[in-house]
C-alpha cells in the first residue's frame, strides 16, 4: 500500500503564499501521473493542477498564473507553489498520483491538507 502525506497547509491572508508538499511512500517515476485537486465544503473536488504520464503541466483556469506545480522524483515528493492566495482557494487540498504498473494504472491519495485564505 502506498502513502501519500500532505504538508504545507495553514492559514494565510488574502495575497499570501503557501507551498504544499506530497511525499509518497513509493518510488515516482517520470511515467507516473500527479495531481494536486482541492474540496471546498459544499463543493466537489476538483482538478487544481496536474503533471501527466507524458510530462505535460496543466492548471485550473482559477489558479494558471498564481499556482506552480513541480514534482521531485528523486525525493518522491510533488509540490503545488501557491502565490496571490485568493478567499476562494479555501479547501482541503489533496495530493493524487497514478502509479503506471504491470496491472494497468493504481490510483492513491493523501489525507489532505486545510489551505484557509481569511484576513
Amino acid at each position: 500500500q502506498v502513502q501519500l502525506v500532505e504538508s504545507g497547509g495553514g492559514l494565510v491572508q488574502p495575497g499570501g503564499s503557501l507551498r504544499l508538499s506530497c511525499k509518497a511512500s513509493r518510488s515516482i517515476s517520470s511515467r507516473d501521473a500527479m495531481g494536486w485537486y482541492r474540496q471546498a465544503p459544499g463543493k466537489q473536488r476538483e482538478l487544481v493542477a496536474g503533471i501527466t504520464s507524458s510530462g505535460v503541466t496543466h492548471y485550473a483556469d482559477s489558479v494558471k498564473g498564481r499556482f506552480t506545480m513541480s514534482r521531485d522524483n528523486a525525493e518522491n515528493t510533488g509540490y503545488l507553489q501557491m502565490n496571490n492566495l485568493k478567499p476562494e482557494d479555501t479547501a482541503v487540498y489533496y495530493c493524487n498520483v497514478e502509479y503506471r504498473t504491470t496491472w494497468g494504472p493504481r490510483n492513491y491519495w493523501g489525507q489532505g491538507t486545510q489551505v484557509t485564505v481569511s484576513s
